[in-house]
């Protein structure tokens, strides 16, 4: 139980009250029954969580601030084929109904939407893409 022996346990309690993500919280949570004797085996059985993806956990929260080690890095990654106000003009037409973009449905689809992107700004996603950013449509509403 070594790895977290400089950070007190009431540290990653204040922290997990201030988590604003999901994996944050998850993260803490770990790292907090870690410090309760929770073996890394049972975590990952708990969790679902592969043990070395624990361990990469632990030793972020060991050597990282608590408010950096528990959120993902930046990754570089292909810049988006729609620049923000043309997303942004996806997520207004997701809020509407499809009928009123000319599609024969009453609720959107990803094949709908995914449709919607091609017509309108000639840009092709998987549907996996288009998945998630009505995932993040759905969150700035």
């Amino acid at each position: 139980m070594d790895k977290l022996d400089g950070v007190p346990l009431s540290a990653l309690q204040e922290q997990l009250d201030a988590a604003e993500s999901s994996k944050a919280t998850k993260r803490l949570m770990v790292a907090i029954a870690y410090k309760d004797g929770v073996p890394v085996s049972t975590l990952s059985d708990r969790y679902d969580v592969p043990e070395s993806t624990l361990y990469y956990w632990l030793d972020r929260i060991a050597e990282k601030p608590l408010s950096e080690a528990v959120e993902d890095d930046e990754r570089p990654g292909r810049p988006s084929e729609l620049d923000d106000a043309e997303r942004r003009s996806v997520f207004d037409a997701i809020a509407d109904s499809p009928e009123a973009y000319g599609f024969e449905a009453t609720s959107w689809t990803p094949e709908l939407v995914r449709e919607l992107i091609e017509r309108e700004y000639g840009v092709s996603y998987s549907l996996g893409h288009v998945r998630r950013l009505i995932r993040d449509a759905e969150a700035s509403i």
